[in-house]
């Protein structure tokens, strides 16, 4: 299993390029593509969102939220906000369930390089 941000997803069903996207469709073909449920919201969210893409996005398995969730990313967010660095609640949010299903990322979003030195988030590419 591996779960995606919305920024590599959107990129993939845009048919762009870089190694998240690629990863991205690996997983797609494989599937073992999964997807956090914050993620699953900003996706759906999006009013130009073509009818075929929200067929894909709702067709994926979702992470389930655990007993605790809530309480452990307070606490993440915490942790990270001591060390001065950039921790948006969203991506908070995300970074908790894929640690709490020790699920990598595939993300090309930096701000999550802030979750490495307080956290076991594995992110790739």
């Amino acid at each position: 299993m591996i779960a995606a941000d919305s920024c590599s997803f959107v990129h993939w069903l845009q048919g762009g390029d870089g190694p998240d996207v690629d990863v991205v469709g690996e997983a797609m073909e494989s599937k073992t593509l999964v997807l956090p449920p914050v993620v699953v919201c900003e996706l759906l969210s999006d009013p130009m969102l073509l009818p075929e893409d929200e067929e894909q996005i709702v067709a994926l398995p979702t992470l389930s939220i655990r007993d605790g969730y809530w309480l452990r990313a307070g606490l993440l967010r915490r942790r990270i906000l001591r060390h001065k660095r950039k921790a948006r609640l969203g991506d908070v949010l995300v970074a908790q369930i894929c640690i709490d299903h020790g699920v990598p990322l595939i993300t090309r979003d930096r701000d999550f390089r802030h979750f490495a030195p307080v956290a076991s988030l594995r992110f790739l590419p």
